[in-house]
């Protein structure tokens, strides 16, 4: 079977994923807090390890399909710093997937011109994992398809406060004058500094909360979630977010008025979930 992931897709599939494309403007930016793999699996019978383990080909799917779509960044809440206090045995699970996704996966990325980017507390990995995202890096560090970014023992008061303790040092060194902090210094010192803030951010699994997940970037994102558990996540479920991200107005505070007057035709409201569906069961 073809690696190419645009050649590897069904005509059903590229059609809908077509008329999503003409239907508005697509989010440029994703975010996904991937939920629910252990009730997921608890629910069905099965070890918390079969959900880990189901995630990861929710995962390929999601990849895949934002980068046919035209997604340009994509990225994914893989292990937050607290889940350190998980059970032992279940963090090594957790370990051991990331490491087999990184050693099966890189390949097929990099074929299909996907960078791989990774934030967080990463010297807290284990050194295999930190061997293989600083080669997988490398790899892809030129390639100009959808940005991959995995975050790994990540935490969003984490990243501000190592932030505003390397502003305060930049004072204190007469690098930076208190005068000089406008958002937009102070987001470069974050670790997400290289990528734009997520347009739409999903969460799987229902759960109504951030849990920590990228709290400065996500000011202004939309928010969409959905009750599905993350191992039962498939691009079906992502056509669904991302055609719900195009019926709304995003206004950053201004008016309906003014959006409309800025902007006419981008925001103008459209049945975009009924064209998606009918994508789906052609008649």
């Amino acid at each position: 079977m073809s690696r190419n992931w645009l050649e590897n897709q069904t005509t059903i599939d590229k059609n809908t994923q077509d008329t999503i494309r003409m239907s508005g403007i697509l989010p440029r930016h994703i975010a996904i807090i991937m939920d629910g793999n252990g009730r997921w699996a608890v629910e069905d019978g099965k070890n918390r390890t079969a959900g880990h383990e189901e995630g990861i080909n929710s995962v390929r799917d999601i990849v895949k399909a934002s980068s046919q779509l035209g997604i340009q960044f994509l990225t994914l809440y893989a292990f937050s710093i607290e889940n350190w206090k998980r059970p032992r045995t279940e963090v090594n699970i957790l370990m051991k997937l990331l490491e087999f996704y990184l050693k099966h996966e890189i390949e097929e990325l990099h074929h299909n011109n996907v960078r791989l980017l990774a934030i967080g507390k990463l010297n807290s990995l284990p050194k295999s994992i930190q061997k293989l995202l600083l080669y997988s890096i490398d790899l892809t560090k030129d390639n100009t398809g959808l940005t991959l970014t995995l975050a790994l023992s990540y935490s969003g008061r984490w990243d501000i406060v190592k932030a505003v303790q390397m502003v305060a040092l930049d004072v204190r060194r007469g690098k930076l004058s208190p005068e000089d902090i406008t958002e937009e210094r102070f987001a470069s010192y974050l670790v997400t500094h290289n990528i734009p803030d997520p347009d739409l951010l999903i969460r799987t699994s229902g759960e109504m909360r951030l849990s920590n997940f990228l709290l400065w970037e996500t000011a202004y994102s939309e928010i969409f979630i959905t009750d599905r558990y993350w191992p039962a996540y498939r691009r079906e479920d992502l056509y669904i977010a991302v055609n719900n991200y195009m019926c709304r107005e995003r206004r950053f505070g201004k008016t309906s008025a003014q959006i409309l007057t800025e902007q006419p035709d981008t925001n103008s409201p459209k049945n975009y979930f009924q064209r998606v569906m009918d994508a789906f069961n052609p008649r």
